[in-house]
């Protein structure tokens, strides 16, 4: 794993320093698009609607539209963020662990002490396990503020990141103000089911259905043949569309600088004319 931040834990006097891996990984098969009639690649691209042309990430820039005016953010304009530039999990409380409803979790991160000595990045891990406790902190990543809980999970500290408040919906839906009667029987017969289901979670034994039957149809379909070149599905068509603008622009300069030189060649003759004339007068 390569580390994705680093920073220091703070709460009080104390400062862990750390480092922040992603905790996760996406397993899904990449799949591209492709033109149903002759197989070739699908793209989608960055053009400006101005100039027409392909922009690089490098020269794109953030902006905000109110429907009206467009307010254009550069990058030393979001650098310039004060959040942004912190470097602190800024521990702000200690919540039971059971009040933090799931629903609010986002991303997970592995830490990793990032110091000589891990006695603090210890502690604070020992007393999270201890008390019950999650750590609800306060950080900044990739241009956000948010918010966190940093927990322990085997001897691991682990930061999640948690949705604010108004990120979470409200369920209200009008069939459940309806009032449903529910008979003896048929709660203890779908205890009786539930029971029957009862076993302790093992994640390991669960897998992706989907994408194992998807690695086994493309791996079919290799064994039989059924594919094509892949240099064959990259066409050239955006490197030409690119070309082509470029090549426009070329044309003119090289029209405008072809006219410039002509220009000169016309008038040079006749300055030139009389010293001829000079020279055989001579002779």
């Amino acid at each position: 794993m390569r580390a994705i931040w680093k920073g220091a834990i703070t709460f009080g006097l104390v400062n862990v320093p750390v480092k922040v891996y992603s905790a996760t990984e996406d397993h899904d098969i990449s799949l591209h698009q492709v033109h149903d009639k002759d197989g070739g690649r699908i793209r989608y691209q960055r053009r400006c609607e101005i100039c027409g042309k392909i922009i690089d990430y490098e020269h794109i820039d953030k902006a905000f539209d109110d429907g009206e005016r467009t307010v254009v953010l550069t990058k030393d304009d979001l650098a310039s963020l004060p959040e942004e530039r912190s470097r602190e999990i800024d521990v702000v409380e200690f919540v039971p662990s059971e009040q933090i409803d799931p629903i609010m979790f986002d991303r997970s991160y592995f830490l990793e002490p990032d110091s000589k000595s891990n006695k603090a990045y210890a502690l604070l891990r020992r007393t999270l396990e201890e008390t019950d406790r999650t750590a609800i902190v306060h950080f900044a990543l990739r241009q956000k503020t948010r918010l966190g809980a940093l927990r322990v999970r085997g001897d691991v500290l682990m930061l999640q990141s948690l949705l604010w408040d108004d990120e979470v919906r409200e369920a209200s839906f009008p069939a459940l103000d309806e009032r449903v009667r529910l008979s003896a029987k048929e709660l203890e017969m779908s205890h009786a089911l539930v029971a029957s289901f009862e076993s302790d979670f093992a994640p390991g034994k669960f897998s992706d259905d989907y994408q194992d039957e998807l690695r086994q149809l493309i791996e079919a379909k290799l064994k039989k043949g059924d594919a094509v070149s892949t240099e064959e599905t990259f066409g050239e068509q955006p490197e030409k569309e690119a070309e082509v603008l470029d090549l426009m622009e070329a044309l003119r300069r090289s029209v405008d600088s072809s006219r410039a030189k002509k220009s000169p060649a016309k008038k040079s003759p006749a300055k030139k004319a009389p010293a001829k004339k000079s020279a055989k007068a001579a002779g």
